[in-house]
């Protein structure tokens, strides 16, 4: 009766959803937008960063600052605690763009004016610390930051439909350094923050961590003060601030036996606000019970869960409180399932991405599946997959040199690292195949990597131990490689046995994937079962004994994996031993593939005729696999004849 109630529940909340008028439909990725391709570069400006800022340690921030719903002017204090990692630390560095003005700068209570600003970094020389010695470092500053498109660090709007002004933060990846004194070291996670706002009359802030209280200054002006215990990244420290109204319902995963997680709200304090979103807030409850379930414990059960409403185009996962520009299922849910992949851990790299985008993103399928149903997930994961075959290349990770400031949109490019992300891990859950073992995979993870940094090869890592499997093929292909197979099938019924060629050819330049493919079989009484078969080359010929006859075959009848089957074709029963070969691509663009089974390696003579016999290519192949160059033929049919002397066999090509 629970499990009906709640799928109930999320089909009204996503009913809901389509009735939205204002807040944004692109709910699919938290940050990613095709259409938006032009970013102020102040928005994300990387510059360089000073050595000196790898001298230490953050153990703890405290933003102490006035934050204004109406402008994005930001004053205040931030201390930076930390601890020394160097031998000596004679020169403090942090970031802080130049547009920010620094008032008075003091570190363990001496107050220094010798500030050196060189691009983003601002560094002091100070008293002499050694190695282990621990620090405070006060920042009182002020100032505009630039502000416009995705990436900028504050960003102020007006809800039109619900009369309100808005601002908020959104620091990921390089923009931290536009609001608040800091360190942008994804590694290096401080152990706490606070975060006390002060905003004007009438207005609330909603920040990570538990709202400890809320001071009325002798101004009148409120001071609402967020602390946090758990570690965080730079970028997940956050600020919404509005006319609010809070919101709030609880969660109770199985694993805290009766106990409740908070799930606090601050949205639009508006009338209309509630009554259309409430049961589209009140669907993460489900969502967090699910998680809690089938990764680990919800990972700040200690302190809440919980979203800020502003006109975000999209969502960002803020620790403990997401910022949403809407409330659809999807982002709903992937913005939550970054709780785990993103913030409990946090990517060691923007090069590993994945780690935050593609897994929460399959967070996205699994709350289609096991809260929506069956065909709720199988139609997420279609659109999924057929979004990364839209295009031929491309890989999940990402190459230090292609993340730049210019380059910013392939760390979040919603084909690659959100979709091809969240589609290798299904096709990996796939090649497990055990349900148990691969849940049993993302708890090790979560549990060896929780409250730091990880790299898909930490992940790999821990695939291998929980399962015993061998992944470094399955990584070299799909996580480093680029591109999808593609496969050419014939079949033929023969002596109590469908004979199955299947032929793969890459989309772009990996030039094999070795994996599993499910085959579904329909018999000629109307049954069907469904067989799984290992492809280790680029033509594999199968043989699977039947005791009925096969009148039609379907391929990955369940969208396990992501692959494009040009053809399935009933061939001619052979009774002889001719020799076998395929080829691709079929037209020929330019360079033809023929792939032969020809396991003693023996010669072959191939043969390339015009369709009145005369020969027009001929050479020797050799091996498994043969290239041929046909971009200096004319456009049409042609005749393609491989011999070994004793046999041959001819098919046509289109050029």
């Amino acid at each position: 009766m629970k499990k009906l109630f709640l799928t109930l529940f999320t089909v009204s909340s996503l009913w809901l959803y389509a009735q939205q008028n204002e807040l944004h439909t692109h709910d699919r990725y938290c940050r990613h937008y095709p259409q938006e391709t032009s970013i102020p570069s102040f928005a994300w400006r990387s510059d360089w960063q000073s050595p000196r800022i790898f001298d230490y340690d953050v153990t703890f921030y405290f933003l102490d600052i006035e934050v204004n719903n109406m402008n994005i002017n930001i004053s205040g204090t931030v201390e930076i605690h930390g601890k020394v990692t160097a031998a000596t630390l004679d020169t403090f560095a942090f970031e802080l763009i130049p547009q920010m003005n620094v008032a008075t700068f003091t570190f363990n209570g001496q107050t220094y004016t010798n500030l050196n600003r060189v691009g983003d970094n601002v560094l002091v020389e100070v008293s002499p610390l050694s190695q282990g010695d621990q620090f405070v470092a006060s920042i009182t500053y002020g100032g505009t930051p630039p502000t416009g498109g995705f990436f900028a660090g504050v960003t102020n709007a007006y809800s039109s439909v619900f009369q309100k002004n808005v601002t908020w933060s959104l620091s990921e990846p390089f923009a931290a350094k536009s609001w608040f004194p800091c360190k942008q070291d994804l590694p290096d996670k401080a152990d706490s923050v606070w975060v006390f706002l002060t905003t004007p009359v009438g207005t609330m802030a909603g920040s990570q961590g538990l709202l400890t209280n809320t001071t009325i200054l002798p101004s009148g002006k409120p001071r609402y003060e967020w602390k946090s215990n758990y570690p965080i990244a730079y970028y997940l420290i956050s600020f919404a601030v509005a006319d609010y109204q809070e919101y709030n319902v609880y969660a109770k995963p199985a694993a805290l036996q009766g106990d409740s997680v908070l799930v606090q709200n601050y949205v639009y304090n508006h009338p209309n606000f509630l009554p259309q979103y409430q049961n589209s807030i009140n669907a993460v409850v489900p969502m967090i019970e699910l998680f809690s379930d089938i990764y680990t414990l919800y990972p700040f059960h200690e302190e809440k869960y919980g979203h800020c409403i502003t006109q975000l185009g999209g969502g960002m996962e803020h620790q403990t409180m997401t910022t949403l520009g809407s409330l659809g299922f999807n982002l709903v849910a992937h913005e939550l399932g970054h709780m785990w992949f993103g913030d409990n851990v946090t990517c060691a790299t923007w090069s590993d991405i994945w780690i935050n985008e593609g897994f929460a993103t399959y967070s996205n399928y699994l709350a289609q599946e096991m809260i929506i149903g069956w065909s709720g997930g199988q139609s997420f994961m279609i659109g999924t997959q057929n979004n990364v075959i839209s295009q031929p290349g491309g890989s999940v990770y990402i190459p230090p040199s292609e993340i730049t400031q210019e380059n910013v949109w392939r760390i979040f490019n919603g084909r690659l690292s959100y979709d091809k992300g969240a589609a290798i891990i299904h096709t990996l859950r796939h090649e497990i195949n055990n349900d148990e073992l691969f849940f049993q995979l993302m708890n090790q993870f979560q549990t060896v990597f929780a409250d730091s940094t990880a790299t898909g090869e930490d992940f790999k890592m821990v695939a291998q131990q929980v399962t015993g499997m061998d992944f470094n093929q399955f990584f070299d292909q799909w996580y480093y490689g680029e591109g999808y197979p593609k496969y050419n099938i014939e079949w033929y019924m023969f002596d109590n046995k469908l004979h199955l060629d299947v032929t793969q050819t890459p989309s772009s330049s990996t030039p094999l994937f070795k994996m599993t493919l499910d085959y579904k079989l329909t018999y000629n009484d109307g049954t069907s079962e469904v067989v799984r078969l290992f492809q280790d080359a680029n033509f594999n010929q199968f043989q699977i004994p039947v005791d009925k006859t096969v009148t039609n075959i379907t391929v990955d009848p369940d969208n396990w994996t992501f692959e494009k089957v040009n053809s399935i074709i009933v061939s001619v029963p052979q009774q002889h031993n001719p020799v076998h070969f395929t080829y691709g691509p079929n037209p020929v663009s330019d360079r033809l593939t023929v792939y032969l089974t020809n396991e003693n390696n023996e010669p072959y003579q191939l043969q390339i005729s015009d369709l009145s016999g005369k020969i027009i290519f001929e050479e020797k192949a050799y091996g498994s696999m043969y290239q041929v160059n046909l971009g200096q033929l004319r456009k049409g049919t042609y005749i393609l004849r491989l011999t070994n002397g004793r046999q041959d066999f001819s098919r046509k090509i289109v050029i």
